[in-house]
């Protein structure tokens, strides 16, 4: 059955003249249909490189609006529209302006992790990858950073600035605990740990290495070591063990896993092409000012 499936959805990507992508964090069958597999930000700057007319994201809600906001001209699917992120969510355009107008003056720092909406009414946005050097960038000496008050603490602790954190996190990444990782470390004592910096502090605190997916991926190619404990959701060990067949990784949590970054599924990627939908839709002057804020970020 899966066979067909994937004949059906090439044969329709192309007659779509679409092009499919994959989050890290992605069931395995999805990452195998994907022409790109990456991070957030990375993909939609990927596909708006690309010829497509067509962009199938397979993620999350503010995942598919960013790739809308990059390629305006090109119709943006999410095969499951019911495929959220929580952190995004707990930060609204209406919160973000009671927050700005609670700190008169201060530029906002927004991370990817954000509806369009949000990221309209900021400065600049960051990834997990360049939070630090983006919040570096900017004069002033006091910042507010929405929504992640984890990736916001992680950043404090690598500047001078004060940053006022928004109150936002990821349950994801907030379930995998301190002492997840220290029996980890018990158990697999040659193993480096590697921390995504949405982790709380503790758990970032224990780690040798701390980075994004993409950057974790990096890490891991280029290190002599052979075995990892991966501090993020579980998605991510699916192509760490694909790309590195003769090194071993190790999960510290069962329950790090996200339930909307497993929506979709094959069958949803075949309904989407055949209908068209769920399809993406921005109003203009907020693809125009969340560009802003994203392209202030890229010039760097």
């Amino acid at each position: 059955m899966s066979e067909d499936l994937i004949k059906k959805i090439r044969e329709l990507k192309k007659k779509r003249e679409a092009i499919i992508l994959a989050h890290n964090y992605q069931l395995p069958e999805v990452q195998e249909i994907a022409d790109i597999t990456g991070d957030s930000l990375e993909l939609s700057r990927a596909a708006a490189r690309t010829e497509a007319k067509v962009i199938v994201f397979c993620g999350v809600h503010f995942m598919a609006e960013t790739a809308k906001v990059l390629s305006s001209a090109k119709t943006v699917l999410l095969p499951d529209e019911q495929a959220g992120c929580p952190m995004a969510d707990m930060i609204t355009r209406e919160q973000l302006l009671e927050f700005k107008s609670a700190h008169p003056g201060i530029p906002v720092v927004a991370y990817v992790n954000t509806s369009a909406e949000v990221k309209a009414e900021s400065d600049i946005c960051c990834t997990s990858a360049n939070a630090v050097r983006v919040v570096e960038s900017l004069e002033s000496r006091e910042i507010l950073f929405v929504p992640d008050k984890s990736l916001a603490a992680y950043v404090a602790s690598k500047t001078s600035k004060t940053i006022i954190p928004y109150c936002g996190y990821c349950p994801t990444h907030h379930r995998i605990l301190a002492s997840d990782v220290l029996r980890a470390k018990r158990e697999h004592p040659e193993a480096l740990v590697i921390a995504h910096p949405e982790c709380t502090m503790d758990v970032i605190s224990l780690a040798d290495a701390v980075e994004s997916t993409s950057g974790m991926l990096r890490f891991v190619a280029a290190s002599q070591a052979k075995e990892f404990i991966i501090c993020t959701e579980r998605g991510l060990l699916y192509r760490l063990k694909k790309e590195n067949p003769n090194k071993v990784f190790y999960n510290p949590s069962p329950v790090n896993v996200c339930p909307n970054m497993k929506k979709i599924n094959l069958e949803k990627i075949l309904w989407s092409l055949e209908d068209m939908q769920p399809a993406i839709e921005l109003p203009e002057d907020v693809i125009t000012r969340a560009r802003c804020a994203i392209e202030r970020m890229i010039a760097l």
